[in-house]
């Protein structure tokens, strides 16, 4: 029996520049007892979950999150990714393949690599992008390490505003870059047909 395609996602998380700003956040946050609509959830699972194997770690501290720590497990599931394998990162999921995938050598063959709203420095709303995250000035390792990268951004997005779309395009030359005109600002959707059929795209080529 043939495998499946391999999908591993990377869900977003937050980073402080200190434990006083990490704990104000949890003491202010807003509570939410209604689920979020997210399309990598469910969702992906019901479009995709048949014909492909679809791998969602939980990466350590996701609302204090280190790039370290996230490397560490990040590498933990390498030795199980089979060749021809999708990798997803949404949001800090994205900057973080986006910064692994540039400063290592992936030691298998990628089919295609999805970053979603990736933000590029720490030039973002209301939030502090540190813990590690930041990119080197040398990004080209990406496109080696993979011939098939799209990133995906929405023009309403007030996390990660339209702008850092370009400062990738600047650094990546052959990758494909889509700007929504709207996925609810920060991708903030329980459905994402469009995703769907690029991944179903990528397995017929």
């Amino acid at each position: 029996m043939k495998s499946k395609t391999q999908i591993l996602m990377i869900h977003g998380g937050m980073t402080f520049k200190n434990q006083k700003d990490y704990l104000s956040y949890l003491k202010n946050k807003e509570i939410k007892l209604e689920k979020k609509p997210s399309w990598a959830g469910d969702y992906i699972d019901k479009e995709l979950g048949n014909k492909f194997q679809i791998i969602k770690p939980r990466f350590p501290l996701q609302d204090n999150a280190k790039y370290e720590d996230w490397k560490i497990w990040f590498e933990r599931y390498i030795p199980y990714l089979r060749h021809n394998s999708i990798l997803i990162g949404g949001s800090l999921g994205g900057i973080f393949l986006a910064k692994y995938l540039s400063e290592n050598k992936f030691p298998k063959k990628l089919l295609s690599v999805y970053m979603i709203c990736p933000p590029f420095d720490n030039k973002i709303e209301g939030e502090d992008l540190v813990g590690g995250f930041n990119l080197k000035s040398d990004l080209s390792l990406i496109e080696k390490n993979c011939k098939d990268v799209t990133l995906m951004f929405s023009a309403d997005d007030d996390t990660v505003p339209v702008y850092h779309a370009e400062k990738y395009r600047n650094k990546l030359k052959d990758s494909k870059i889509i700007i929504y005109k709207s996925k609810n600002g920060h991708f903030k959707i329980s459905k994402f047909p469009e995703i769907i059929k690029m991944i179903k795209e990528d397995i017929k080529k």
